[in-house]
């Protein structure tokens, strides 16, 4: 990556609430009370911003792309040149991989903390009154209530509904769940032979539903015509 440094180095600390450790930075030192709904909003909409912003988004004589900085870094760059593959490799590096859960939570708040079901208000984690580590046969009703099986995750995360037949719309029982791939795979091979045999019933294609004209007026044909 290539960098313009317009500007001298600067070797001031971090403001207040501003930290950098190990290659990570953190900014803690804006705060918002439960009144202050147009700054949340505002807080909200900048923590939710696109990765780069097309306004300060060019491309140099050469074919590069330059980036023009919001606010230089401590060593004066205000402008970073990228080749345009490299600068392809770098956006796809944001691209989240594909069902992986965007919402992280660290410390009492982090899945294996001790401390997340006195901070959550499901009371939810270890050692809480709704764990999930527990026997199915030995968890108490409010237990089985707040466990969610596999297909209502399926149809919440990815919105995937196998409880209702898309034909009819009704209720379909789960009979069993297949994960051995040998299975699997013979299951398929037998459905692909099953579709090849040419005795086979087989829906017609499918066709667009005749145009509608305006209807003929009426006395230009007799009964016979």
């Amino acid at each position: 990556m290539f960098t313009l440094q317009t500007l001298p180095a600067c070797d001031q600390a971090f403001d207040d609430g501003v930290g950098k450790v190990a290659g990570f930075s953190l900014h803690a030192g804006v705060a918002a009370r439960a009144d202050q709904r147009q700054k949340l909003e505002r807080l909200c909409r900048y923590i939710s911003r696109p990765a780069i912003s097309e306004k300060r988004l060019s491309v140099t004589a050469n074919g590069n792309v330059r980036y023009q900085l919001k606010t230089p870094y401590r060593d004066g760059t205000t402008h970073v040149i990228f080749e345009p593959l490299d600068f392809i490799a770098r956006l796809a590096a944001l691209v989240p991989k594909p069902r992986v859960n965007l919402t992280r939570f660290h410390g009492v708040f982090a899945p294996n903390s001790r401390y997340r079901a006195r901070v959550t208000p499901g009371k939810r984690g270890k050692g809480g009154p709704h764990t999930t580590m527990a026997d199915p046969e030995e968890r108490t009703p409010a237990e089985r209530r707040a466990a969610m099986t596999w297909a209502q995750r399926l149809k919440r995360v990815f919105g995937i509904d196998i409880e209702t037949c898309p034909a009819c719309g009704g209720a379909m029982r789960i009979i069993a769940c297949i994960e051995d791939p040998d299975v699997i795979e013979k299951m398929l091979a037998h459905l692909d032979a099953k579709v090849a045999e040419p005795d086979a019933p087989q829906r017609p294609p499918c066709r667009a539903p005749p145009p509608r004209g305006p209807p003929p007026p009426r006395g230009l044909f007799d009964e016979t015509g």
